[in-house]
């Protein structure tokens, strides 16, 4: 949570980039003995608040290799060209976060998923946890304390990867904000333990937003604008082409959006403004650079206190919550408890409430062909965010009196990062046997600092129309962290046959850590400061096998590490600082036939993270021994016909704790918070001709969700009972005719869960005596533009 400005002066933003130069004298003998026999990599650059200290207040077609060549090199192949016709589960693209190869999804050994702008578009998503929310899998949850958490694979929060073009800017429940999805041009969700490309913290996967980047060809620009029957608007603009300047082409992109939320005075309001330039100087040499801003500010929702039935009476609600509760907060035993209807849109926040973020990222780079199959790519970047959370963030109701308590919470972050990612890139043949080997060495710096409340104004107020005065008396304390990184990573991939390859890689990484944290007068608190170094050893060894054109079959061993507590920039010196290992074993299939018209892929998965900090219910944390976690995930795609496509997947996950005993109970057996068991998606659309309105084509969607029961907290007393919510979506193309200097123009009508459904979304162990409601029926209308 970050600085309100009155007590934590504002500070301009980080503007700073890192000037990196390299030197290289290849031998001539070198030079000849490499062959450029896999397809030459072009790829353009990629890339939680915190709540409350945790235990304490302080504290594109399928690519295949070439047969084996004599000792004269042949010409290079073409490399998969990024806007290639999308295959129906898009694995025909480059997933820079799951392997720096350049490989496809398809020729990559593990579970990946690409959600292109193309599905986001169609598909509606606003925002990246709407995204999710549609991928395999994977459920999401936007409470304010951690905006755009996510569970996947049985793993929750932090300990899943949160990347920005590649880039790891710390947990998840520290740095990720709600974030409109206008300016990405794809989201990947890299599944199970992927330490290997991103580092510390990876243990059930990582998500990557990826900006738009820069095209060659004529310009062009597009355009949207939305609205809702919350009265949310959502606009876009953006443009990219080649310039006048030979070799120069640029991207840029900005958009706003005001999403009203159905609870009284809640809202998120986002901007982001991003830009980048590609400079091709020669066939051998690109630079490039880019710029990003962003900024979100909410009023927020922190959802609705769990209610006594008996209390609730004919207000009590079913199908949304169910189990027996003893209050976490103030004691008080609820027994049976539920959702009262009369708090559906209540708001239990204060009047002044505010969460707010601003970001800066700086990125910069070159691509350079050194020699026939030797390219060196490096990326430098600086980053800077200030943030901040001032709100009631505990909503408790109290069995003793039939109030509702509720606390007061106030954090702020200042957050500084700079680093380099340099790749480079050796396409050679061993011993006949065509292989890429990618070397890649990353650094970074991060000071991290954050004021936080040291005192924490409770009051109590009535469960219907609560008086939500104001947040009252504050006073802070501050906490500081210097994070360093280095990281050496090996990845190569070695084509035994043309259908058969194994890939593998390596990652060497040390971490510095330095703590420090003060009280209201200054003076630094027991223990502190202090220092601790951890140096992770991971990586992944795995295999891809063609057996029939478009069947591929694979199978991956992996591992991740992280800290055992879970959240680097709140170490307590009397935490455990151990690492967590975590490994998985999967296998799988991916499937594209009859003719590119229909895919579908097929996994199971075995993964164990040992060694695991847990929340066993609002700030408190017991030690796992184990967190276990095996599942399938089947996914499917069709175009049945050029007008009918049909799409689902389903996913089962059994995630459990082990060896998870402590003083009073053991939650050996339990199910880790916000882990449904099973989660699926299906849709169908079909488009058609109308026969009035010119013969329009108009397409007709429909899109449901289903996400079975989870828990709130580790003892898995309270249930979030299954839901199942579906959309509906028509859009008519208006041919260009009509609007001459438009080249497409699109209006579309959507109903978000067409049967208004009451069901809760998410819950946060962390404040267990409440749970977070999911959005009502609602009507948008909205407008899109390409020319």
């Amino acid at each position: 949570m970050s600085s309100v400005r009155a007590v934590y002066p504002r500070k301009f933003l980080l503007a700073s980039s890192i000037l990196t130069s390299f030197a290289f004298d290849i031998p001539a003998a070198l030079a000849q003995a490499t062959r450029e026999q896999l397809p030459p990599i072009e790829v353009a650059p990629q890339g939680g608040q915190n709540r409350k200290p945790v235990t304490s207040r302080d504290g594109q077609g399928t690519r295949r290799a070439a047969p084996k060549r004599a000792a004269t090199a042949a010409p290079a192949q073409k490399p998969v060209a990024q806007n290639a016709a999308q295959t129906p589960l898009n694995t025909n693209v480059v997933a820079e976060s799951a392997s720096r190869l350049g490989l496809t999804v398809r020729e990559v050994p593990a579970t990946i998923e690409v959600i292109s702008a193309k599905t986001i578009r169609e598909q509606g998503y606003r925002t990246v946890s709407d995204v999710a929310q549609g991928a395999v899998g994977v459920t999401a949850g936007d409470n304010p304390a951690e905006p755009s958490a996510f569970s996947m694979c049985g793993f929750t929060n932090s300990q899943i990867n949160i990347l920005y073009n590649g880039i790891n800017i710390g947990p998840q429940n520290m740095t990720s904000r709600i974030m409109d999805t206008a300016n990405l041009s794809a989201i990947e969700f890299v599944k199970g333990p992927a330490s290997l490309m991103s580092g510390e913290g990876a243990t059930g996967g990582a998500v990557n937003l990826v900006t738009k980047q820069p095209h060659t060809g004529p310009v062009q620009n597009e355009a949207f604008f939305s609205y809702d029957s919350l009265n949310s608007f959502r606009s876009y603009y953006g443009s990219g082409g080649s310039t006048n300047v030979q070799g120069l082409d640029y991207r840029f992109d900005v958009s706003r959006s005001s999403l009203n939320g159905f609870a009284d005075d809640t809202n998120t309001k986002t901007l982001d403004v991003s830009g980048q330039l590609n400079y091709r100087i020669s066939d051998n040499l690109k630079i490039w650079g880019a710029i990003e801003y962003r900024e979100d500010r909410s009023k927020a929702y922190w959802g609705v206190p769990l209610v006594p039935v008996a209390y609730s009476g004919s207000h009590a609600t079913t199908g949304i919550v169910s189990g027996s509760y003893v209050s976490n907060y103030n004691g008080s035993n609820l027994g049976p408890v539920t959702i009262d209807d009369r708090t559906f849109n209540t708001n239990y926040n204060v009047l002044d409430n505010r969460n707010v973020a601003q970001e800066v990222w700086l990125r910069g780079g070159f691509e350079l062909k050194l020699a026939q199959g030797l390219t060196l790519k490096s990326q430098a970047y600086g980053y800077g965010a200030e943030r901040s959370w001032f709100n009631n963030e505990v909503e408790a109701f109290n069995a003793n009196s039939n109030l509702v308590d509720r606390e007061r919470f106030y954090v702020a972050h200042s957050q500084r990062l700079v680093g380099n990612i340099t790749d480079l890139t050796w396409d050679t043949n061993i011993a006949g046997f065509d292989n890429r080997l990618v070397t890649t060495f990353a650094a970074s710096d991060l000071d991290f600092v954050r004021p936080g409340a040291a005192n924490f104004p409770h009051d109590l107020v009535t469960l219907v129309d609560p008086a939500r005065g104001y947040y009252g008396l504050l006073t802070t304390q501050q906490q500081t962290a210097r994070i360093d990184n280095e990281a050496l990573s090996f990845e190569d991939r070695l084509k035994i046959t043309r259908n058969f390859a194994l890939i593998g890689g390596l990652r060497v990484e040390h971490i510095g850590l330095d703590r420090n944290s003060t009280n209201v007068s200054g003076l630094e608190k027991a223990g502190f400061p202090f220092s601790k170094d951890w140096a992770p050893v991971t990586g992944r060894i795995g295999y891809t096998w063609e057996a029939v054109p478009g069947l591929t079959f694979f199978s991956q061993y992996a591992t991740g590490a992280d800290v055992s507590a879970n959240n680097i920039f709140l170490l307590a010196p009397t935490q455990p600082l151990d690492l967590t290992t975590s490994r998985t074993y999967e296998t799988g299939v991916k499937h594209l036939f009859w003719d590119n018209r229909a895919e579908w892929s097929f996994s199971v998965y075995d993964i164990l993270r040992k060694n695991v900090y847990a929340a066993a219910g609002g700030m408190q944390l017991n030690i796992a021994g184990r967190q276990e976690s095996k599942g399938v995930e089947l996914a499917g795609a069709v175009r049945v016909t050029d007008a009918l496509r049909l799409w689902g997947n389903i996913a089962y996950v059994d995630a459990r704790y082990a060896n998870y005993d402590f003083a009073g109970g053991s939650f050996s057996g339990n199910t880790p918070p916000n882990v449904p068991r099973i989660v699926a998606n299906a849709g169908a659309s079909y488009r058609f001709f109308t026969p009035f309105f010119m013969s329009w084509p108009v397409e007709l969607g429909v899109v449901g969700r289903h996400v079975g029961d989870r828990y709130n907290t580790d003892a898995n007393t309270v249930t979030l009972n299954a839901y199942t919510i579906a959309d509906v979506y028509a859009f008519v193309d208006i041919p260009k005719s009509v609007f001459s200097a438009v080249e497409q123009t699109r209006l579309t009508f959507r109903v978000r869960n067409i049967t208004d459904k009451r069901y809760a979304i998410w819950g946060d162990p962390f404040y267990p005596d409440q749970v977070l409601l999911g959005a009502p029926r609602t009507y948008e209308i909205s407008a899109a533009f390409k020319w």
